[in-house]
């Protein structure tokens, strides 16, 4: 049965002679609990596609369903209730706030949420202990590795239990040592139940997906692709 379903997706950006073609036409379903790689060359729309899946971009033609919720019917505040709810983000970026702590850093999503500050606390040590983080909960984040600033990216984007985390190029600023144990983190979520959807281009990180989608000029070309080394896959 199909947790998220996508149908007939386009996405085209200006009018007339000057419209840009970034998605067009892309079908695709993925499973609760899959981990889904999405692959393609740089401008293929791998991240364009994401931040539709993300319910932050919505496509100029056809539907996404997740969990029977048709996503660009809703309204603003209702996506991003859905958002809230549904989605936690990882970017290539670290994008955290260098004056609050880790743990403070983790907690960021819960600012809207009304539950007692202690309950915010728990919830976010608890994510930190997830990563592996948990002892460094009172640094900030020009104390920690750039390995370990990833790490509580994934905690805070995992904070509030989303079933889906949806993960844009998740090691493109870590070394290959690090990338490994990254991964290794993101493949023991989906162990446990979560659905995971990644951009990347790395040969060394795509095996780590149970399926691939290949994009190439915003169509999708490949899906399901059984690939039996890091060399057989995309560039």
């Amino acid at each position: 049965m199909s947790y998220i379903n996508a149908d007939n997706l386009v996405k085209t950006y200006g009018n007339g002679d000057a419209t840009v073609t970034a998605i067009s036409g892309i079908n695709f379903e993925i499973k609760t609990g899959e981990f889904v790689g999405i692959m393609g060359e740089s401008g293929a729309g791998k991240s364009t596609l994401l931040s539709i899946l993300g319910a932050m971009n919505e496509p100029t033609q056809g539907t996404l369903i997740v969990d029977d919720i048709d996503i660009y019917s809703l309204g603003q505040e209702q996506r991003a209730d859905f958002r809230r709810e549904f989605l936690g983000f990882v970017f290539q970026s670290f994008h955290l706030i260098p004056y609050l702590t880790v743990l403070e850093n983790a907690m960021l999503p819960l600012a809207i949420i009304k539950e007692r500050k202690k309950h915010k606390h728990l919830m976010a040590k608890e994510a930190l202990a997830h990563v592996g983080l948990l002892d460094k909960a009172h640094r900030l984040p020009n104390q920690i590795s750039g390995g370990e600033k990833e790490r509580v990216a994934i905690a805070r984007a995992i904070v509030n239990e989303p079933p889906i985390l949806l993960a844009d190029e998740p090691t493109g600023n870590l070394d290959s040592k690090t990338s490994q144990e990254i991964m290794n983190l993101l493949q023991k979520l989906n162990q446990d139940g979560m659905t995971i959807v990644m951009v990347t281009h790395s040969n060394e990180c795509a095996p780590y997906a149970q399926r691939i989608l290949c994009v190439s000029d915003g169509a999708l070309v490949q899906d399901n692709l059984n690939l039996k080394s890091p060399a057989d896959y995309p560039n």
